[in-house]
């Protein structure tokens, strides 16, 4: 049987192994929120309000925690300008912009694809609710 080799111990990252840090980021991409809030940012700079208004059914509390995750993970910047009452703006890092890059291509390709997912789940509902027919 074939083991994925350890490629931690030779300066890589193996996200098969349950203790790789790297599966720790492959966490944080698959959150549907950090995909679009980092596609919403995209276009340049937001502030908070803007954002929320954006996304679409995002609560004030996911979008802060999101934002929170993302500026922890470097990969959005936070910046407070010193008015009153304070502005606080979000943009990308360029590590983000990187990222922004790649799942930019996903949100496209789920665009384009939506119609065949809807069909096939619905073929797929179909042959699920026929009762089993005996071989």
């Amino acid at each position: 049987m074939y083991t994925t080799p350890d490629l931690r111990e030779l300066g890589g990252a193996n996200v098969y192994l349950r203790n790789c840090a790297s599966r720790d980021v492959l966490g944080l991409l698959s959150n549907k929120w950090v995909c679009l809030v980092l596609g919403s940012l995209s276009s340049g700079p937001r502030r908070f309000g803007a954002l929320r208004r954006h996304l679409d059914g995002i609560t004030q509390k996911m979008l802060t925690q999101t934002l929170r995750e993302l500026e922890r993970a470097g990969l959005v910047d936070r910046r407070v300008f010193p008015t009153t009452p304070p502005q606080v703006e979000y943009g990308l890092t360029p590590l983000g912009e990187n990222l922004e890059t790649l799942l930019g291509s996903v949100r496209t390709w789920s665009e384009e694809h939506i119609d065949a997912i809807t069909a096939a789940r619905a073929a797929y509902d179909e042959r699920a609710a026929q009762a089993p027919k005996p071989l």
